[in-house]
This record gives C-alpha cells, structure tokens and sequence, in this order.
C-alpha cells in the first residue's frame, strides 16, 4: 500500500507565495510520474503541473510562469512552488503519483488567496 501525504497549504494574499510537498510512503520500489491537481468550489478537478521520473514537466497555461513542480526521488516527493497567486488559484490541491501502473492520491490541502 502507498500513502501519500501533503503539507504546505493554507492562507496567501494575492502576489504572495506558497509550497506545497507531496510525500509517498509505504511500499514502493520507485515512484513514476507526479502531479498536482487542484478542484475549486463546484467546478471539476483539473491538473496543474505534472512531473515525470526524469523530471520532464507540463503546466497548466492558467500556471506557466508562476508555479513550479520539481521532485527529489530519493524521497519521494514532489513539490510545488507557487509564486504570484491570484484568488482564481483557491482550490484544494491535490498529490498525484502512479507506483507500479496504480494510481494514488493525497487527502488534498486547501490553499485559500485572498484578494
């Protein structure tokens, strides 16, 4: 079984800064690509950068130049540095990671900017 644990959520004002970590435990020989996803009130979950094991990345266009997603594979977790945040970013965010072809998810963390 995979865990995957996040922290670094919370309150920002517009402009400000965030980083969100991502941490997989349990049994896992290598983790492959990670991802965030985010999902604002009543509207659906949509990714926002995602990572390979190489570290190949892919941002959302809503994100580019703003947010950055970077990994540290003997750890096993995945970050994301978010810079310049608009209220339009206030949604829970969510870890992503497939280990051995299956999917998981992290229980999501709020980030909430206020205008």
């Amino acid at each position: 079984q995979v865990q995957l644990v996040e922290s670094g959520g919370g309150l920002v004002q517009a402009g400000g800064s965030l980083r969100l970590s991502c941490g997989a435990s349990g049994s896992i020989y290598s983790v492959g690509p990670m991802a965030w996803y985010r999902q604002a009130p009543g509207k659906q979950r949509e990714s926002v950068a995602s990572i390979t094991s190489d570290s190949s990345t892919n941002y959302a266009d809503s994100v580019k130049g703003r947010f950055t997603i970077s990994r540290d594979n003997k750890k096993n977790t995945v970050y994301l540095q978010m810079n310049s945040l608009k209220p339009e970013d206030t949604a829970v965010y969510y870890c992503y990671a497939a280990v051995r072809l299956r999917s998981y998810w992290g229980q999501g963390t709020q980030v909430t900017v206020s205008s």
